[in-house]
């Protein structure tokens, strides 16, 4: 049943495998048919049992190695379909095997499965999609040079220590209060100024809580955690020595990214570790996650396992042609994810990194492929999407849809379900127009700060299922938004072809980098504006890591190959910086001081009950005459009522004309307005933290161009 047990030639990164006293005479660990649940690599007492699933299968092997490094097996396990298959599943127990083996898979299946034949599979070896831990490379066999044709070898699981957690009941986790944090969990902290002990990695952003903790964010959304390949990338960027950075090629979605750790056999511990300690900050975890394609890509691409698992039900094949993929998210395939098959693998890994790692939301990437049937189609009701909200785990969390795909759907406002928030990306492109200057939008734009009920509240969504940005990881840097207005994508290595041609971006007099003072004034005021618009508007405001601190990418609008200092902070501050961090602190403190900044429904314009002031009021530059309709106009102001009785009310005007202009303030009893913010003003009259002195106006005041200020009643 076995064959020969290979001689090792490495080292275990333990020491020596020393067989388990269930061994057998020969070294070999002893088997039994095993458990066809859970799926993946599961420790227990007495050994490990291995399961996973593959419909087309004759016959499978479990390869068995030392350490990732290891050249040979050290044993191969032979499952058949008496002993080690149930259903579509294949499962074995291998008793007293050691933590921290490596381990693939074979599959041989039936004639005219080109992929499966006895020559195929015995070259190629298959990664578990359920594996805890992975290798971090591809890893070539040596007698088996060619086993793939697009030029990747085997990835190999790791048995990884069960995390040894409580169960507790899972809390019902909202975004009412949130202010996210988009960041990248390698760029962080990679940077030789970053100072930590383990650099790029879970350990090292640890070290960098005290900063999001000062900074005020809530939640941090990180780019990619999930293993993913590292080599996905055009051959072009490829010759230049580039990787995948952003970590949008997911191939194992149950472990954390291994370089992201710095034991990779303690991949889940070091990531549970990792939220653990945000956990006591009070910041909570939000994960980008990628479920709607996988890293084996084309026909072309590599095959690490779907393709021979269950090729024809984890991915949309065209039906004109099998040999080829359906392609809605431009990166070769398509996951056919309202299949039964892939719907269950999806919930059961998300319920994994909620009870198990106690992640507190997801952020799904190109989510409208959810709505997809299995030829490509429109469903009217997509079963994926709320059997999600259905989950008794998945409920308890917020769920945060990319709104739109590569094939031409956008649901933004409309995605299928009840709960799902959406990236707001009409929020994202009304702003960026009005900082830039156009005319004639201030309705759009009122509409905007006001929550987006336009697309939330006739299907009874609230303010909170807006997620509002002016920047994220994938486009320009706040900085560059300002410094820049063509795409300066040339160190990709596609000639400036790719990434987006119209960004609403307004460099303010120059391209890139300059010494004009005048100029350099205007893109902090620019910066300061975004910024103050985003977290004075009503929904959850979203910022780009770096933002706060003007970082540059020198342009680039698609750095998702960049893996060096254009795409990582740099922990050397200048002046600039070190103002524009603390005018970024202090917006966040007084949104978090107003909770009519934070409203759970949408505005009236009316009085809530027991208050004497309409929730808000809108005014042109005359009191009362918002100029929706002008087409001409770029000043509007509001004035909002204190959520509570006893909260100040706040006045905010936004003037992005080339000149000032004096307006009226409401008039009020027995109290003044304090200006505490002005984006015109420099560091740091800019804004007025809480507690300290500012000067009281009545009647008229000015509002210099291109600014925002904000009043408070006292």
């Amino acid at each position: 049943m076995f064959p020969q047990r290979t001689h090792l030639q490495d080292a275990s990164p333990w020491g020596s495998i020393v067989p388990g006293p269930e061994a057998n005479a020969e070294g070999r660990y002893r088997t039994r048919p095993g458990s066809r649940f859970p799926l993946g690599a599961t420790v227990s007492p007495g050994g490990v049992n291995f399961c996973v699933f593959c419909r087309r299968a004759t016959r499978v092997e479990l390869l068995l190695y030392a350490s990732e490094e290891s050249a040979e097996p050290f044993q191969i396990v032979g499952l058949t379909r008496d002993a080690n298959r149930t259903y579509l599943f294949w499962h074995v127990f291998v008793e007293e095997l050691p933590l921290r083996c490596c381990y693939t898979w074979r599959a041989y299946g039936p004639l005219g499965v080109p992929q499966m034949s006895d020559d195929a599979a015995s070259r190629k070896e298959l990664l578990d999609p359920h594996a805890r831990g992975v290798s971090d490379r591809f890893y070539h066999r040596h007698h088996a040079a060619d086993a793939n044709a697009a030029g990747h070898a085997s990835l190999r699981g790791i048995v990884t220590e069960p995390l040894d957690r409580p169960d507790e009941d899972i809390e019902i986790r909202t975004l009412d209060d949130a202010i996210i944090y988009e960041l990248h969990v390698g760029g962080f902290t990679r940077h030789p100024s970053s100072g930590v002990r383990h650099p790029g990695t879970f350990a090292g952003l640890i070290e960098k809580i005290p900063y999001l903790k000062a900074l005020g964010v809530t939640h941090v959304e990180l780019l990619p955690v999930m293993a993913f390949d590292e080599q996905d990338i055009p051959a072009f960027a490829a010759d230049l020595g580039l990787r995948n950075y952003w970590g949008y090629s997911t191939h194992s979605f149950y472990s954390p990214h291994p370089r992201y750790c710095v034991e990779r056999s303690r991949a889940p511990q070091e990531f549970r570790e990792f939220v653990d300690a945000l956990h006591a900050a009070g910041i909570r975890v939000l994960l980008d996650v990628v479920f709607n394609h996988t890293s084996e890509a084309g026909k072309n691409g590599p095959v690490i396992h779907f393709k021979v698992f269950a090729d024809e039900a984890f991915y949309q094949i065209d039906s004109n042609d099998a040999r080829h993929y359906r392609d809605y998210t431009g990166c070769g395939n398509t996951l056919n994810c309202n299949h039964p098959l892939v719907s269950a693998f999806i919930m059961r890994c998300l319920e994994y990194w909620v009870r198990e790692l106690d992640v507190d939301g997801f952020r799904f990437d190109l989510a409208s492929v959810f709505a997809r049937g299995e030829h490509g189609e429109l469903l009217s009701t997509p079963p994926l999407p709320w059997a999600m909200e259905a989950s008794p785990v998945l409920a308890c969390v917020p769920l945060i849809a990319e709104a739109w795909d590569a094939g031409g759907l956008y649901h933004v406002g409309s995605f299928p379900g009840m709960t799902w928030s959406e990236w707001n990306g009409r929020y994202r492109d009304v702003i960026r127009r009005f900082v830039r200057g156009d005319p004639g939008i201030i309705g759009d734009v009122c509409t905007c700060i006001a929550g987006s009920a336009d697309l939330y509240q006739d299907d009874d969504r609230l303010p909170s299922n807006s997620i509002n940005f002016v920047t994220c990881h994938d486009g320009f840097t706040l900085r560059d938004l300002v410094s820049y207005e063509a795409k300066h994508n040339e160190a990709n290595g596609e000639q400036n072809r790719d990434g987006n041609n119209d960004n609403l971006s307004w460099n303010c007099g120059a391209e890139g980098e300059t010494d004009d003072p005048a100029i350099i004034g205007m893109r902090l005021r620019q910066a300061r504006n975004f910024l103050a618009i985003l977290l004075l508007s009503q929904g959850v405001p979203m910022l780009l890591a770096g933002d706060e601190i003007l970082r540059t990418q020198r342009g680039n609008n698609n750095a998702f190959c960049q893996d060096n200092a254009l795409s990582w902070i740099d922990w050397q501050l200048s002046d600039d910086a070190r103002d524009m961090l603390r005018f970024v602190r202090e917006m966040i403190a007084l949104r978090k001081r107003h909770a009519s900044l934070r409203r759970r429904r949408f505005l009236t314009g009316q009085p809530a009950s027991g208050q004497t002031h309409p929730d808000v009021a809108w005014h042109g530059e005359r009191l009362d005459a918002p100029a929706w309709h002008d087409q001409n106009a770029r000043f509007v102001a509001l004035t909002l009522a204190g959520h509570a009785a006893d909260e100040p009310m706040l006045h905010i005007a936004f003037n992005m004309n080339d000149d000032a202009r004096e307006i009226a303030l409401p008039v009020l009893d027995n109290r003044s307005w304090r200006r505490i913010v002005n984006t015109a003003a420099e560091s740091p009259q800019d804004i007025v933290p809480d507690g300290e002195t500012a000067s009281a106006e009545r009647g008229a005041c000015r509002v210099e161009a291109r600014s925002v200020v904000v009043f408070e009643s006292r």
